[in-house]
This record gives structure tokens, sequence and C-alpha cells, in this order.
């Protein structure tokens, strides 16, 4: 397969270099942002080689590669100068600007999704490890290898900073800067003593607590996700104001260190404060709304996590998810913090795989049953679902149905058990040790398998029961 001419077909087909805003990608997509869509000929894109399905929303042209995305996308950036292309401002318009925001969430978000994938794989191989007696949690293996795992968490306002600065084209080292300061020991032993009053050019460094449950928290900044992203987008206008108003022969100079000297106070005084009261108010709303009816939430995410797939707006959960980790880390003693949405996407992760694995075991096509497995295989060991939705299900529409109803019963069971994810792990048979970490019981290990099970080996009979229209060659 020539990577380098599957891009450029794309582009060709697409209107060309001078018709991309924009160029990202997430694990399966290649999102471009155009800046005249009606210049794209998605019929054409769907036929090119390689090419799974073309999705367009919030704003986007998006080709669904699978597994290939990485090396398609570096061979198609280098043909379009995405970097220095035109600025166009937002619009009162409401759509653009809600396509604007979501764009910026997922350039934010989704460039750290592989690392924590990779901490949850880490995770739940530790915590297999160590309940088999295959490692001393005392020991030094398990303690180097855990620290591992939590590198991204700890330090989430080191990384965020950079994919934030970068998604609003601002100076990433300098706000990495700013994310490191939030994480430096002596400035979290500052902000977590909260009995001392502490000032920086006189103005008071905010400091507070939170109860969670029977617990109270003392706020850090560490493990934090909303205050860095605010503190990056004021970098960002003030950057841009400073670089206006100095001459360019002191600009290397100064902005940056302007940037510094005036984010601190901000930050320390008005913008990580409200970050902060932003991030835990989501936990609680968040956490109130699944307090209602458990079943009723695991089965509305279960049930709709794929569909949200199918547009890209999954990836604008994510901050939920990784806020709920980073404000729940400090009550467990495994120390790490869980949440609950990714768990409930588990079983919408193994009914989209069981959909494929259903379509796989009835249709007659040959081509079918390769791109089924495929998909299957895909949502079953990594959760990556795209393959599955966009090779077979969704264009087969039944099985995506099917899908639907056994994932809204898995998230309802996991719902009923009170699963838990610890950490942030992609839902995947490689992951599955991450739902039994030592503050999970066993009946919240078990409601998550039955859940998974009932999502995967639901969809699968339901898919085979019910059937499809099997002209699956012409489809594909």
């Amino acid at each position: 397969m020539d990577y380098k001419q599957i891009a450029q077909n794309i582009l060709d087909s697409v209107g060309g270099a001078s018709n991309v805003k924009d160029a990202t990608h997430c694990m399966t997509r290649l999102r471009l942002v155009l800046k005249d869509p009606s210049l794209a000929d998605k019929a054409k894109v769907e036929k090119l080689e390689g090419v799974i399905q073309v999705v367009e929303a919030g704003g986007q042209f998006q080709v669904v590669l699978g597994g290939k995305v990485n090396k398609i996308y570096d061979e198609f950036l280098p043909l379009v100068n995405v970097e220095g292309g035109e600025e166009v401002a937002i619009t009162g318009d409401k759509g653009s600007l809600v396509n604007t925001v979501l764009q910026t969430i997922s350039k934010i978000f989704t460039p750290i999704v592989p690392a924590i994938a990779a901490s949850g794989l880490i995770k739940g191989l530790l915590s297999a490890a160590s309940r088999l007696g295959w490692v001393d949690p005392a020991g030094s293996t398990y303690i180097i290898l855990f620290a591992a795992s939590n590198i991204i968490f700890y330090f989430i306002p080191v990384f965020l900073a950079y994919t934030t600065a970068k998604a609003l084209k601002t100076n990433e080292i300098i706000a990495m800067v700013l994310g490191a300061f939030l994480c430096y020991p002596q400035i979290d032993a500052l902000v977590q003593d909260v009995a001392t009053v502490s000032t920086i050019f006189g103005l008071p460094v905010v400091k507070t607590a939170f109860t969670i449950g029977e617990q109270t928290r003392v706020f850090s900044y560490t493990e934090s996700v909303i205050p860095i992203v605010l503190s990056v987008i004021v970098l960002s206008f003030l950057e841009r104001f400073l670089k206006k108003v100095i001459p360019d022969i002191l600009q290397i100079i100064l902005v940056p260190g302007l940037c510094l000297i005036i984010m601190l106070p901000v930050m320390l005084t008005v913008v990580g404060p409200i970050g902060a009261y932003i991030g835990y108010g989501m936990q609680w709303l968040y956490s109130s709304l699944m307090g209602i009816s458990p079943l009723l939430g695991g089965a509305v995410v279960g049930g709709l996590w794929g569909v949200f797939v199918i547009f890209g707006a999954h990836r604008a959960l994510l901050p939920i998810g990784l806020n709920d980790v980073s404000v729940t880390a400090a009550v467990h003693n495994c120390g790490a913090g869980h949440n609950t949405l990714m768990c409930y996407a588990g079983a919408a992760n193994f009914s989209q795989a069981g959909a494929a694995l259903g379509v796989m075991l009835k249709t007659k096509s040959k081509e079918l049953k390769q791109v089924a497995a495929a998909g299957s295989l895909s949502a079953f060991l990594v959760g990556i679902t795209e393959p599955a939705i966009y090779g077979c299900n969704l264009r087969l529409k039944k099985p995506m149905i099917c899908a639907i109803i056994a994932g809204a019963l898995g998230g309802a069971i996991m719902g009923i058990g009170g699963a838990s994810n610890h950490g942030f792990a992609n839902n995947g048979i490689l992951t599955i040790a991450t739902y039994y970490c030592s503050d999970n019981t066993l009946g919240m290990f078990l409601s998550y398998l039955i859940g998974i099970a009932v999502a995967f080996f639901g969809a699968a009979i339901l898919t085979y029961i019910v059937g499809f229209e099997d002209d699956a060659d012409n489809a594909l």
C-alpha cells in the first residue's frame, strides 16, 4: 500500500492544498477543516484505496482510515502547509462557534490518548500481577512501573499545556513552563498549605478544599485538567496582544518574559481557582446525574457512545472522564483516580465488536467477512471501534441497532454493579484488569465482566438472528 499516493489522492479529492485550512488526526481518522467544503468530492474519497468511510461532522471532513491513519497523515502533512494556513476569524454564527469549540477540544485531548491508553495497559497488568502474587507491590519493579503509569496523570498540566498551545497556535514552550510550574513541588506544597496566607505581588494565592463523599481533599494543581487549559487560553490572547504592542526586535525576549511574569499571578489568583471550581463542578454534575440512576446512566452511555463515535463527538466527552480521574485521585488507596464514563463506554466498544462478529458469521461475502473480522478484533482487543462501525455495522444498519441495544444492556449492568475504571484506559480485553484494582470489590469487577459479556455476545447473537441485507459486495 502506497501511503504517499493515498495521501495525494485524498488531497486532490478535497480541492487541493489551497483548500485545506487545518489537518489533524485521531486514532483512526484524518480530520480536515476545509476552506470551501463544496470543493470536496465525498463519493470519490470514499472509493479511494485505504479509505473506510467519510464523515462530515463538527465542521470537519473526517476520512476514516483505521490503524494506518498515522502513516497516511505523515505523508499528507508535507503536501499541505496547514501551519501557515490562513486564519479565519470566528463569526457570530452559532454553528461555527460550536464547531470551532468541538474542533479545539478534539485537538487538545486527542494527542494524549495514546499515552493514556499505554498507562491504562500498564496499570491493568500491574493490578493483575499483584493480585495473582506475581509481583510484590512493595518491590522496586512494581514501584517503577506504577510510577511510569502515573506520569501522564501527575504531569497532565504539562502535556495539556503543550496540546492546548498547539491547538491555539501560541508558544508551546512557554505554555509547558506554566504547566510545569503548577506541578513544581514547592508550588504544590504552597497551594496545599491552606493554613498559611501566601501572596504574589501582594495578591492572595487562592487555596481551597473540596469534599468528595466523606473525605475532604485540599486542591492540588498536579493531575488537574481545566486550570491549565484555561490558563493557556488566556496566554494565547496575552501573547497576541504583546506582539502587537512590542517592536519586533524586542519580542524574542520581552514577549515570553512578560507572558510568564503576568501569567503566574493570573494563574494563582484568578484563572487557576476558576478552573478548579469548574473541574469540581463538572465532577459534581456528572456524579449527581449518575447518582439519580446508575442503571439509566450506564444504559445511555453504553448505548449511545457508538453513535457519538460516528460524528466524532466522543472526543468532546474526554474532558469529563479525565477530570473525574484528576478529582478523585487522592481518595483511593491505589493512588489512581477513577472514572465511570469510559467504563460504560466499554459496553459500547464490546457491543460494536460483537455486532461485527455477528456480521462475520452471518455473511456469505468473503470480502465482508474479512472486513468484519478485522473490525471486531480491533474493537475487542484495544477498543478502537471505527473499523467495525464504518466497515460493516453502520453500513448494514441493523447490526448498528443491535450494537446499540446490547451496549445499553451492558452499560446498565455496569451501572447497577458500580463498575469503575481506575486511571483512564481504553476499553479492550488487554486493559480489563484496570477494573479490578485494590479499591474495587469483586462484585464491582464482576459487574464489568458481565456487562461487556452481555454487550459482546448479545450484539453478536442479535445481529446473527436479526440479519441484514447481504449484498455486501456492492456495499463495499
